[in-house]
């Protein structure tokens, strides 16, 4: 199938590695042009070497000059910008009373605020465009909350709420805006959350039994969604919370 892809432009955040490298892969491979952010230079160049046309910009997803820089190297070099790919690494886990006070403001800024600020940014690209795409990676806690992960439970669903207002202000300008809610996927992140329990190697074992499918995803099935949803044929598609899962959330809706 093709996607209608080809020639446009789009900016993927957490592109160094994970779910953020699989969607720029995915993204290029249906010939759009791919500008990689990350924070660590040397992991990002090596993660764009293997993708044909990248560009790269070293920064963090907090700040905001790195997401201008984003935004305008994108314009200079492609002369459009179509589709923003919102995602950045996880809070840090924790319980309410274990998480340190200052760590609330950074857990909106990392997950909520950067999003905002990169979409402000983009909007009017994206307007002018006629076809946006905004997606945006947050995690099944916005659905279901997950145990030790007091951050992400609670500033996540705030994306979401974003989200689905923002995608019935610019439904008339012809921009979708989709969120995913990857379960567990093979990343260093859920590795390292298994890390955390007393023993990792039952936690990872109880994890995979609690999947229907009985295993966890891989970054490039993430991937593989994100460029549909960016795609001309899933343009009456918007506003929905995507679970990819496993099958792994009970809940009906």
């Amino acid at each position: 199938m093709d996607l209608g892809l080809e020639g446009t432009a789009a900016v993927v955040g957490g592109a160094s590695s994970g779910m953020g490298l699989a969607i720029a892969r995915a993204l290029a491979g249906e010939g759009a042009g791919v500008t990689m952010l990350a924070r660590d230079p040397e992991r990002l160049a090596n993660a764009a070497a293997g993708i044909e046309g990248a560009l790269t910009v070293a920064g963090d997803v907090r700040d905001l000059s790195a997401l201008e820089q984003a935004v305008e190297r994108t314009l200079a070099e492609r002369g459009r910008l179509d589709i923003i790919v919102n995602n950045a690494g996880g809070p840090p886990p924790g319980t309410f009373e274990s998480t340190a006070p200052e760590a609330w403001a950074d857990a909106f800024e990392l997950s909520l605020n950067s999003a905002v600020r990169l979409t402000r940014l983009a909007l009017p690209h994206l307007r002018a465009g006629g076809r946006g795409r905004i997606v945006n990676i947050t995690s099944w806690s916005v659905r279901e909350p997950i145990p030790n992960l007091m951050l992400s439970n609670a500033i996540r669903p705030g994306v979401v709420g974003w989200a689905k207002t923002l995608a019935h202000e610019l439904g008339p300008d012809g921009i979708t805006v989709n969120t995913i809610a990857p379960g567990k996927i093979d990343t260093p992140r859920v590795r390292e959350l298994w890390q955390h329990w007393p023993d990792p190697e039952e936690a990872q074992a109880r994890d995979v039994a609690a999947i229907p499918v009985r295993r966890i995803g891989t970054p490039d099935e993430i991937g593989a969604v994100v460029a549909f949803l960016c795609s001309v044929q899933a343009g009456y598609i918007s506003g929905v919370v995507l679970p990819v899962d496993g099958g792994a959330l009970r809940g009906i809706w």
